[in-house]
């Protein structure tokens, strides 16, 4: 082939490709997960029993908040099922939070109930 017949091929894109990849790798956008731990696991146990109790609206529209007892109730009860099941190997930090968070719960449902009927 001559060199007036031989093809030109643009390769410049190669160089803006590998910069624009290299940037990427670099600052990642992926969301990072939330904390992954007993206490945040049980704060999102007892953020659904508020939930279940009218404490909290379920969605912008909603006008009343919808009550379920039962499903309040079930929710105290597997907190207090991970507090029994875990004496002994939690951190002072970590019992006082649970403690706490079921006897917030548990008032709560009291109060809830004594207004209404189960």
């Amino acid at each position: 082939m001559s060199e007036s017949t031989a093809k030109k091929v643009d390769e410049s894109w190669k160089d803006s490709v590998r910069k624009e990849r290299e940037t990427v790798t670099e600052s990642p956008v992926a969301p990072t997960a939330p904390e992954t731990d007993l206490l945040s696991f049980v704060s999102t146990l007892a953020m659904q029993a508020l939930g279940a109790l009218g404490e909290t609206k379920q969605d912008a529209a909603d006008t009343a908040p919808k009550i379920d007892f039962q499903q309040a109730q079930y929710l105290i009860d597997i907190i207090q099922t991970i507090s029994e099941k875990t004496r002994g190997n939690l951190t002072e930090e970590e019992t006082n939070e649970i403690n706490t968070l079921l006897y917030e719960l548990r008032l709560r449902f009291v109060r809830k109930t004594q207004k209404g009927s189960l």
